[in-house]
């Protein structure tokens, strides 16, 4: 398939610009993608979809302040994001200046410098005057995605976040598990539902887009995971118990497809560049929670692989005309897919 095949028109204004005044007030899409029926509910309808054998598996990765605004020391601004912390004081960062720093030279943020210690692809290795986490703590600001106009505040801090989230290192929220508060999680538990965890630490070529309209020339951005020994074992029972895995963002499939890429779900912890598209045989994932997507975007063709191409374009069709609210603060889908695991 084609990029140009992933595309729809949105309109702006319904770009969610804030989340619901409650986690649970967004609207629900449920879509079967073996018949392609659509029903549409509330979010807290998923307590009555998903069965009590079924396991629900998160991913507990926390974003950071990933943002920061500073000036190279040769006097030009300068505004970083932080994309992947490699050791206690280096960081890898996007870096837009109106020139490309050079190696040896310095940012300042907030009268503390940072040394450019060297360029790794479109990312600076930068070197920080102090622990990377507890500097952008105290100094830097919510990566808000750029679709999103205004600048993040205390409420960003505060919802950009999942109530699970537990391993600082994300860039970008996991956002279908912005849905869930301790209420609804409770809900699920009561009912018999299982949780697993798992850590997919988003980066934030999660944003960048597709650049050739052939598929296959694509290569996807890096992105570290860990899936706990603990989290296989719940696959398993599970899946003795006659269960399905359900995964809450496409985060927490791509790293459950990653660790089974062998065939068998492993525990263990590695970067992958998993691109899933049309074709695609999933191993572990039998239902998914997610929200909508970009036109054009890898996770779009993910969900699309998911459930079926035609199904995903009737389901964005429909929430086109009944007027979904879409993207990180909008509302979900609980896809079913369209194949049987392999």
């Amino acid at each position: 398939m084609k990029l140009s095949d992933f595309d729809y028109s949105l309109p702006p204004d319904l770009i969610a610009q804030h989340p619901p005044a409650e986690r649970t007030a967004s609207r629900l899409m449920h879509v079967d993608g073996r018949s392609g029926a659509i029903e549409d509910l509330r979010f807290p309808d998923i307590a009555r979809l998903i069965a009590p054998e079924d396991l629900l598996v998160v991913n507990d990765t926390r974003v950071i302040k990933a943002r920061l605004h500073g000036r190279k020391d040769s006097g030009g601004e300068a505004e970083l994001l932080v994309e992947r912390i490699e050791s206690p004081r280096v960081a890898l960062a996007q870096v837009r200046a109106s020139k490309p720093p050079r190696a040896g030279r310095a940012i300042v943020v907030a009268g503390e410098s940072l040394e450019v210690l060297g360029r790794e692809g479109e990312f600076y290795r930068l070197g920080f005057p102090r622990d990377v986490l507890e500097f952008l703590g105290a100094r830097g600001e919510v990566p808000l995605p750029p679709y999103i106009t205004h600048a993040a505040d205390a409420g960003d801090e505060a919802r950009y976040q999942t109530v699970y989230a537990r391993a600082p290192g994300a860039v970008a929220a996991p956002t279908a598990g912005l849905h869930f508060d301790e209420g609804l999680l409770a809900t699920l538990a009561a009912k018999g539902v299982r949780r697993a965890s798992l850590t997919l630490h988003v980066g934030a070529g999660t944003f960048q887009p597709v650049r050739h309209d052939d598929l296959a020339e694509h290569v996807m951005h890096s992105e570290w995971y860990e899936v706990p020994q603990a989290t296989v074992d719940a696959v398993e029972e599970t899946r003795r118990r006659g269960g399905r895995v359900v995964a809450v963002g496409t985060t927490a499939l791509r790293a459950l497809e990653s660790a089974a890429s062998s065939g068998l779900l492993r525990a263990g912890s590695a970067d992958t560049r998993l691109f899933i598209v049309p074709g695609y045989r999933f191993r572990v994932v039998a239902r998914l929670v997610t929200n909508f997507h970009l036109p054009r975007s890898t996770l779009l063709m993910l969900v699309s692989a998911f459930a079926g191409v035609e199904a995903i374009r009737r389901a964005y069709a429909h929430a086109l005309a009944e007027r979904y609210r879409f993207f990180s603060y909008g509302d979900a889908m609980l896809l079913e897919a369209a194949q049987v695991r392999a």
